[in-house]
């Protein structure tokens, strides 16, 4: 997960990173965006995320974090 945003306005990204490079890499493709902001008239926070593109990395070997 990748953090973006101002403070107490965070949105997260879902990356995939080579776990060879430092830890604020850039990551190699954005796979989703959670933000727990709730937009007006809204009801429930939402999860965006391309399933093709994680069961791809999976399939090639990627290992999710914790």
């Amino acid at each position: 997960m990748a953090v973006h945003g101002v403070r107490n306005n965070r949105i997260f990204h879902l990356v995939a990173v080579n776990q060879r490079q430092r830890r604020n890499a850039k990551p190699i493709e954005l796979l989703g965006v959670y933000n727990p902001r709730l937009k007006p008239g809204e009801s429930t926070k939402t999860i965006e995320w391309s399933v093709q593109r994680i069961k791809y990395w999976l399939k090639v070997g990627a290992t999710p974090s914790k």
